[in-house]
């Protein structure tokens, strides 16, 4: 019991210490959020989007990116994406989904060590191209795919 109470105060010591940083500005959430590229996630242009985020609208269509996406989606509000791919030295991996408002719906940065593949879910507000965007050796490679978004489950 003696273990229970010296850990609980330590921990309400510890929580009260990190309040009081926060409070008196020393430690700020924003040199702890990750990178918001807030250009990219606010347009509404596809082309300004990756422009913003990647530097460039251009990509080479591979067939070394896999797109993974249903061909129909029976509910556009959680549509499974998954990218993979066998290019080395990927730096980021984006997707875009070219007639919801905002075309930008994820982008990762990745480490050297990381393997190369995303999974995900996104939001299609209609029958859209997504678009898989993977930046390597500073060059940027692409794959598409159209899903089809149906109303009602219905299918067709």
């Amino acid at each position: 019991m003696n273990n229970q109470r010296r850990s609980f105060l330590r921990n309400s010591m510890a929580g009260g210490l990190v309040a009081v940083s926060v409070a008196s500005g020393l430690l700020t959430p924003s040199r702890v959020l990750a990178a918001w590229p807030k250009a990219a996630f606010d347009s509404k242009d596809t082309k300004e989007a990756m422009k913003g985020l990647l530097g460039s609208e251009a990509f080479e269509e591979t067939n070394k990116i896999k797109l993974r996406t249903p061909d129909i989606a029976e509910n556009g509000s959680v549509v499974p994406v998954t990218v993979k791919t066998k290019i080395t030295g990927v730096e980021t991996i984006s997707v875009f989904a070219l007639e919801n408002a905002r075309p930008l719906a994820i982008s990762a940065e990745m480490s050297a060590k990381a393997r190369p593949v995303l999974a995900t879910r996104i939001k299609l507000g209609k029958t859209s191209k997504v678009i898989a965007v993977v930046r390597a050796n500073g060059k940027l490679y692409g794959a598409t795919k159209t899903v089809k978004v149906t109303l009602g489950g219905c299918g067709g």
